[in-house]
């Protein structure tokens, strides 16, 4: 247990400077997101706030990578809007704590070294799918309130402002980092709007994100089984989500700064932090790739930066929120649609032309599931599912045979590739029963016995031998396969004839 509380390495050294500095650069990129984020959910822009500060916190406290930012993301308000829509806030902050228990839950359980089976389509697929999703659920900025769609100089007042924030986001990281480019964007925005006394809808206009500290509140929906049926398998997707975003992003950090961090323990942190936004007042989350890199990239390391980001963002909401509300909803429209094209893999496009047709198949399916059913974990569970039969189907093509015949009058059969569920058929259609030698030897030293299809496809490959009175040898099975062998011994009749002379013969690999 000690393992998942220790809080500090006392053995890292920390750049104090560094790490306030970045600390406070993260918080004030925070808040546009958190807000923006919680809108996407049709949530108050307070229970993204809230759950920036507690993710923030708890994650940089007790995860397993140092420098890694976590708080609201849009791939959690994309799971959650319906719920919200729905039944309401309360029921989104029962779900919220019901899919930290289960994020705990996977932690200790080890789960997630399950992520090195999420091949690279899958995750392009995902990410892409999770972009166009962002960029399409800004398009309501562009209605009124009854839903209809902006003409006029409402409308070109809205593209321009939109624009604007698009074009600052994007140019001034070519100028300099000095200062986070959404933060600049949305200072700009809000300037000239300010100034030219522009009439357009701002965050105070949609809702008030004054608040002090994040209240504790036990979420106030009824006890009775209806209930968990109703958020459980939201709370299932948003666990299965956010461990797939934060592993994510703590593999990239750790491929950046070339060390290693510990997703389990992470898994862990995650999941403790969403129960606690949930008790909280709010809406959950998971880690955030595009706030974790400009914390990585200002040269934090350390856990300080991000408790640095989280008690600063209380600061800004307990004290900042009369300018917050002031801020327009042009400006966060812009940066979302800024993040929806940060987040899409372009290099996807760029070697579609070099990749194997099964793994485009994975990664626009992925895309597709993730954009018409909102669901980002059944995406990926289905992702998974697919690459691993193409997997399976790849393997299955490839089992050869090597036939000969020795000068006593013995036929090998040299097995190449491995015999599994999949190959059993290609490998039955490798031997000429009727017309092979009295005498016959399958040979395993290029092949593994994998499963129990290829148990059974032994057992009866050496009776059809037995029934026309021919002899056959299993030469060169591994340990691992003997192993297989003996333990179906009880399930299936397997007719192994071994010859003496191969008893000692050990597997080479």
């Amino acid at each position: 247990m000690k393992q998942y509380f220790k809080l500090f390495d006392l053995t890292q050294k920390v750049d104090y400077k560094t790490e306030v500095l970045s600390g406070v650069t993260v918080a004030l990129a925070l808040i546009p997101e958190a807000v923006a984020f919680a809108f996407m959910a049709d949530l108050s822009p307070l229970t993204g706030l809230y759950a920036a500060f507690v993710m923030g916190l708890v994650t940089a406290i007790l995860g397993g990578r140092p420098g890694m930012i976590s708080g609201a993301t849009g791939a959690i308000a994309v799971v959650i809007v319906a719920l919200s829509q729905k039944f309401g806030v309360e029921y989104v902050l029962a779900a919220v704590i019901l899919s930290g228990l289960i994020q705990v839950l996977a932690g200790f359980l080890k789960l997630g070294k399950f992520m090195r089976l999420v091949p690279h389509p899958v995750i392009f697929g995902f990410v892409n799918g999770l972009a166009f999703i962002i960029f399409s659920s800004q398009f309501k900025q562009f209605q009124d309130d009854a839903g209809n769609w902006l003409t006029g100089e409402p409308l070109y007042i809205l593209l321009a402002l939109v624009l604007g924030t698009m074009l600052i986001v994007w140019g001034l990281p070519k100028i300099t980092k000095a200062v986070p480019s959404s933060l600049v964007a949305i200072l700009v925005i809000f300037g000239i709007v300010v100034y030219f006394g522009i009439d357009t809808r701002t965050v105070g206009d949609v809702a008030s994100i004054k608040g002090g500290f994040p209240p504790f509140h036990i979420p106030n929906i009824p006890l009775k089984w209806e209930t968990l049926m109703i958020i459980l398998p939201y709370s299932a997707i948003m666990a299965a989500v956010g461990l797939i975003e934060s592993l994510l992003t703590l593999n990239i950090i750790d491929e950046i700064t070339e060390t290693r961090g510990r997703g389990n323990k992470e898994a862990v942190a995650q999941g403790t932090a969403n129960i606690l936004s949930g008790l909280f007042s709010g809406m959950g989350g998971c880690a955030m790739l595009g706030q974790s890199l400009i914390n990585i990239s200002n040269g934090a390391r350390a856990r300080l930066s991000g408790i640095v980001a989280a008690v600063m963002l209380l600061v800004f909401i307990m004290f900042g929120s009369s300018l917050i509300e002031l801020v327009p909803m042009a400006a966060l429209t812009g940066l979302m649609i800024m993040v929806a094209i940060g987040t899409f893999e372009w290099a996807s496009l760029k070697t579609l032309n070099k990749m194997p047709k099964s793994d485009i198949l994975v990664m626009v399916l992925v895309t597709l599931v993730t954009i018409i059913l909102h669901n980002l974990a059944l995406a990926v569970i289905v992702g998974v599912i697919i690459a691993a039969l193409v997997f399976a189907w790849d393997n299955a093509k490839r089992i050869r045979a090597r036939k000969s015949v020795d000068d006593e009058g013995v036929k090998h059969y040299e097995i190449y590739g491995p015999l599994f569920f999949g190959s059993v058929a290609a490998f039955n259609e490798k031997f000429d029963i009727l017309n092979d030698p009295e005498e016959v030897i399958i040979d395993f030293q290029e092949s593994r016995v994998v499963d129990m299809s290829a148990i059974e496809a032994l057992n009866k490959i050496t009776e059809r031998y037995m029934k026309v009175g021919k002899k056959v040898h299993l030469k060169h099975l591994s340990p691992d396969c003997r192993r297989l062998l003996k333990n179906a011994d009880k399930i299936i009749d397997v007719n192994v004839i071994e010859d003496p002379n191969y008893k000692l013969v050990v597997d080479k690999v």
